[in-house]
């Protein structure tokens, strides 16, 4: 019986979709630019459904969030490429800081295009008084499927491979993932490929479940608090099969940069979800009428004319002498 390779040969896919003469498309480019779209046309859909919404009425128009994807876009590539170079690499980019700018070559931190986002969404949730947590819900939704396209793309682009898994059937030979003493590929875990299934398709479905089963949207808070739970969760698991580009040594244990960052998530997600809970209103889905009574069905008392201390009516202003009736 002949034996089972030792790992699933990589794929040889181009990183670079297509080139027009000095221009060059990267599937990493496409993947944000995909995953912000979806987010995009997914936000307007769900504020096109008003029963999904407290008071049966969006946050804002649809239409606001046309004015959001620039806001949004310098947030993720911003926030993303600072946290790359402040978290993972600091040492390198002050060597060559004008490699900073080549966002095409990779190099984006999620925690960082994170709080790029979170800084966008509250400038903008300012500037056009949207309530901030339905707006960070809004986003939160349709997330998911950029982050599970990037993850493919990272597959694509041979970086952030697993660790090394002997053994594995499923383990793949990543040509950049370095080889053994005897210069074989090391065989590794396709975390890309776990990270996409878990933060993006699972976050997803998830997130959906919530909206449209549960009617989270309602309830301020209650998607983004889930999402951000949920992908500090998805990426601690992660973690442990995917090759850490940093560790910190806290007393006998081994932590990864995306361990560490992940645990402020999974705190500030309960924190989130909890408030959300919490913040009762009277509103329900009979609208911001229901709970008290309508105009309409008021019982109103009809208001009894004066009497005199005799027992008589007094005398209405047309009948009262020297008084003009207006």
């Amino acid at each position: 019986m002949a034996a089972l390779p030792a790992c699933l040969s990589f794929p040889a896919i181009d990183p670079v979709l297509l080139t027009i003469g000095p221009l060059k498309v990267h599937w990493y480019g496409i993947g944000y630019v995909a995953g912000i779209i979806f987010a995009w046309w997914y936000g307007k859909s769900l504020l096109a459904r008003p029963a999904l919404w407290r008071h049966n009425t969006p946050p804002c128009p649809p239409d606001m969030l046309d004015d959001f994807i620039l806001w949004a876009v310098l947030g993720v590539i911003i926030g993303g490429r600072l946290g790359e170079v402040l978290f993972y690499h600091p040492a390198q980019y002050l060597a060559d800081p004008l490699s900073i700018f080549a966002v095409w070559r990779g190099g984006m931190a999620f925690h960082g295009g994170f709080i790029g986002t979170v800084a966008a969404m509250l400038l903008f949730a300012w500037k056009k008084s949207i309530p901030v947590w339905s707006l960070f819900d809004i986003v939160a939704a349709g997330v998911p499927v950029g982050i599970g396209l990037v993850r493919l793309c990272n597959f694509i682009n041979d970086e952030l491979w697993g660790r090394a898994a002997y053994g594995l059937p499923w383990a793949v030979c990543f040509p950049a993932g370095g080889v053994d003493a005897d210069g074989n590929l090391i065989p590794r875990h396709p975390s890309q490929l776990y990270e996409a299934a878990l933060e993006g398709v699972l976050l997803f479905v998830l997130l959906a479940i919530l909206i449209f089963a549960f009617k989270a949207l309602k309830k301020p808070g209650l998607v983004a608090g889930s999402f951000t739970l949920a992908y500090g969760l998805f990426r601690l698991i992660a973690e442990f099969f995917r090759e850490p580009g940093l560790v910190f040594t806290i007393g006998n244990r081994a932590i990864s940069m995306g361990m560490l960052l992940s645990l402020p998530m999974i705190l500030a997600g309960l924190a989130i979800i909890i408030y959300a809970l919490r913040n009762r209103s009277p509103d329900t889905d009979g609208g911001p009428e229901q709970g008290r009574a309508a105009p309409a069905a008021r019982i109103r008392r009809r208001r009894r004319p004066r009497r005199h201390k005799t027992g008589a009516a007094a005398p209405g202003p047309e009948a009262q002498p020297g008084r003009p009736v207006l």
